[in-house]
């Protein structure tokens, strides 16, 4: 028995989801865990799945060379150990939303998040997009992040008023409010 990763890539059309979970469906695996967007007109997805019996990729795998074929999408799978599948959250903080917005430009994410990096922010999500007009586009970068207990939130604030300047950027950060299940 066995966990796998599986990562889907493609031109996005309707049915996508529906194929690779049909196949995961017929060759006995579970969906643990899994993710999907389309950016620019490309589709993402990627699984974390279980099987009872399969342990290697080879038993995965060919599963899949019939979507790969037909709807042209690039499917990779990987084994995971047990110490690598992780059901509970891998870093202790307060969770928040970091926004920014402004010109579009090369550096935006590379700033803000080296900054993150710096103080042991974890990113558990993010979404960028470039919005507006053509003749005027607009970066949107949404994070999802866990704050640390001991990141001076002033001190990051000051920070990220420094990025504001030099990227001429707007940064808001907002805690979430969170539901324990």
């Amino acid at each position: 028995m066995g966990h796998f990763s599986v990562s889907v890539v493609g031109k996005d059309r309707p049915g996508i989801v529906a194929e690779v979970s049909r196949i995961l469906f017929e060759q006995g695996c579970n969906i643990e865990d899994s993710t999907c967007t389309i950016l620019s007109g490309q589709f993402a997805m990627i699984l974390v799945v279980f099987h009872a019996k399969f342990t290697t990729i080879g038993e995965l795998s060919p599963a899949f060379d019939e979507v790969r074929s037909k709807m042209r999408l690039i499917v990779t799978v990987h084994d995971l150990k047990d110490d690598e599948v992780v059901h509970e959250k891998a870093f202790a903080g307060h969770p928040h939303i970091i926004s920014v917005y402004g010109a579009d430009r090369p550096g935006i994410v590379y700033t803000v998040t080296k900054e993150l990096a710096r103080r042991k922010v974890n990113i558990t999500d993010l979404n960028t997009q470039v919005a507006g007009a053509k003749d005027r586009p607009v970066y949107v970068m949404v994070l999802e992040v866990d704050i640390p207990e001991e990141v001076d939130m002033k001190e990051l604030e000051g920070e990220f008023g420094r990025i504001r300047k030099e990227l001429s950027v707007s940064i808001t950060v907002r805690p979430i409010e969170t539901l324990d299940l």
